[in-house]
Formats: C-alpha cells, sequence, structure tokens
C-alpha cells in the first residue's frame, strides 16, 4: 500500500469518526432533557441539600398568609338586587319550599343569578337549606363578567325568573330601574376592563428541549403540583378552595404521548391573573422568582408572548405598575382575590 493510499485511509477514517461523533452530538443535542432520578430522603447531608422552602415553596416570613374573606354572597356593588316579601299567613317560609321554588338554572343570559334567604334563626343572609325558615329573599344578577355588562335582554330574564320564583312562594318582587341598573352594569364595566391584568411570561427553552418529566420536576421543587388538565400545573393558593396563584402550563399533547420521554417541549408559561389572587400573596414576586428560576436551572430565557426577552428592569417596571393597580382596586372595594373581585373578573 503507497503513502498516498495509507493516508487516504487514515483521512477517510477520522472523517468517518468526526461524523459519527456529530451524529451522536447531534441526536443528544435533540433528545429531550429527562428528569433526575429523586434521592433518598436520607441519602443527601445537610451540607449537600438546597436551603429549605416551605410547603409553597416560598419562605412564610416573606409571604404572610392572607386572611379570610367572609362577606355575603350577593353585594349591591356588583349585583342588581331585588327584594322579595312574602304575602303567607305568619311571614315565613321553609328551606324546602324555598328549594322546590328555585330555577332550574343559575344564570341569566351570560350573568351569575341567585336567591338568597334571610335565616330567621342565623339572622344572616344565605342561599335556601332544607330545615331552615326564611322571614324574606333577595334575587341578584351580576352587573358584570368578563363577558360583558348586564344587558336589557338579561335584566329581563332576572325579572322572569324571580317573578316566577315569588309566585311560587306567594310573595312579591321589587325590582330597580332597569334603565338605571344597565347603565350602571356598563360603568362598572369599562372601569373592569380598565383594570382586568392577566399576565404571562414564557421560557424558553436556549438549546435541548424538555421532556414533561422534567418540566414537572423542576416546577415540584418549587412547589407547584400537577393539575387536573394535563400539561397544566398550579401553585397553590395560603387558603383551601381559592384560585391558584400561579399557574405553569406546557403543551398538553407533550404530557398524554405514548411515550412522554421522547415529547419535546421548548417552551413554557407561567399565568397570573391579578385580580383572582389576594394581594398578600405576593404573586408577582412569586411568579418573577419562579421563572427566573426555571430558565436558569433548565438552560431557558425568561421571554413576553412575543418573544420579546424580559429583564429586571422591565420586570421592575410590573412591579411598580401592579401596586397602583392593587391600590385602585382596593379603593373601588374590589380588592384582589376578594370575593368580589373574583367574581367580576371571572
Amino acid at each position: 500500500m503507497s503513502n498516498l493510499q495509507i493516508g487516504l485511509a487514515i483521512a477517510g477514517g477520522v472523517l468517518l469518526a468526526a461524523v459519527v461523533a456529530h451524529g451522536a452530538w447531534t441526536s443528544r443535542r435533540n433528545t429531550p432533557r429527562q428528569p433526575l432520578p429523586e434521592a433518598s430522603p436520607a441519602t443527601p447531608s445537610a451540607q449537600d441539600q438546597e436551603p429549605a422552602l416551605d410547603d409553597a415553596g416560598f419562605d412564610a416570613d416573606r409571604f404572610p398568609l392572607p386572611q379570610v374573606s367572609r362577606k355575603p354572597v350577593m353585594d349591591s356593588l356588583i349585583d342588581v338586587i331585588a327584594t322579595i316579601a312574602l304575602d303567607t299567613p305568619g311571614g315565613t317560609v321553609s328551606g324546602e319550599a324555598a328549594l322546590a321554588a328555585m330555577p332550574a338554572t343559575r344564570r341569566a343570559g351570560s350573568k351569575p343569578f341567585a336567591i338568597e334567604g334571610y335565616n330567621l334563626q342565623q339572622l344572616v343572609w344565605e342561599s335556601p337549606m332544607a330545615g331552615q325558615r326564611y322571614g324574606g329573599f333577595q334575587a341578584g344578577v351580576q352587573l358584570a363578567n368578563r363577558t360583558g355588562a348586564l344587558n336589557e335582554i338579561e335584566y329581563s330574564e332576572f325579572v322572569v325568573k324571580t317573578q316566577a320564583f315569588a309566585d311560587a312562594i306567594n310573595a312579591t318582587p321589587e325590582f330597580p330601574e332597569m334603565r338605571d341598573e344597565v347603565a350602571r352594569a356598563r360603568e362598572l364595566d369599562q372601569f373592569a376592563s380598565e383594570h382586568d391584568a392577566q399576565l404571562g411570561f414564557t421560557i424558553r427553552a436556549r438549546n435541548a428541549s424538555w421532556s414533561p418529566g422534567y418540566v414537572q420536576q423542576n416546577a415540584a421543587r418549587l412547589g407547584l403540583v400537577a393539575g387536573v388538565i394535563p400539561g397544566r400545573m398550579v401553585l397553590a393558593a395560603a387558603v383551601e378552595g381559592l384560585p391558584p396563584v400561579l399557574v405553569l402550563a406546557f403543551d398538553s399533547q407533550a404530557a398524554l404521548s405514548e411515550d412522554p420521554a421522547q415529547s419535546a417541549i421548548r417552551e413554557i408559561t407561567l399565568h397570573l391573573d391579578v385580580a383572582q389572587v389576594d394581594r398578600s400573596e405576593h404573586a408577582f414576586e412569586r411568579m418573577r422568582e419562579v421563572a427566573m428560576h426555571l430558565a436558569e436551572t433548565m438552560d431557558g430565557v425568561v421571554t413576553d408572548d412575543n418573544g420579546q426577552v424580559l429583564t429586571e428592569q422591565t420586570m421592575d417596571v410590573i412591579g411598580v405598575e401592579l401596586l397602583t393597580l392593587y391600590d385602585t382596586l382596593e379603593q373601588r372595594d374590589l380588592a384582589a382575590g376578594s370575593p368580589l373581585a373574583r367574581r367580576l373578573f371571572s
């Protein structure tokens, strides 16, 4: 074999090795990152452990728990309320009779509709319950929600349903003037539209994509738990039963894949519905912290919905604007996270 042949053979071998190496590197680069095996709780030493977080994933001293609001369901601030005076002898109606007279649906058009009775024993307004007696009733329909303001057709449906209930229990309703209430609904809807903040951060992969398990493992370390919907995780509120503080979402098809380990995810989103979450939850600060932590540990970058990178300075500006929004909602008696705010911004 001549020197030329030997040289060509060596060069071919080097080229083949380079192609194989590049193919292996490309395959590894395109393979979604997988979750790491979880260590036994007794395995790591105290020195090896990361700083401990509480059950919600954050320091309770930095983020104190909110107080539960216990306001009545209906409120003249966001509801049209019609009084229903009883015409029955003795002036009381049983809970069973009231329940039997309730309309089949609890909506008037796109607006929530409710009936409450005045419990003579507890001296409170409440949804009718069996075994109780009521000395009067009131019916209400919400003035506005995210579908818009109460209109004349919805108001008329409210009147029809209330009148039918009143007839069934031998009572007389008294309704506010429709024109005034519709005007009030439009004003409230205008205010709500101007102060309805829903924030979204997107965390995008810089290089390698992520598997669903990898995303879930990293998010779980920050206190997020799997939601009911595939591809959704939530950071629960401090008070059970309230809307989540944050929602993390990724491709539901990837989560439902027969082989999730091979499903490639290149972006996840964090969502905050400001009006639904109590101010004391410090939701934006936690959203920011979660987003930055995930981006750092998963080799990603935080952007807005349009793909623009969100800098620390931009997030600072958003935080200041939210403080103003919180103050404005409180001045209107619609504090973020309150029952009224959750109803209005729904």
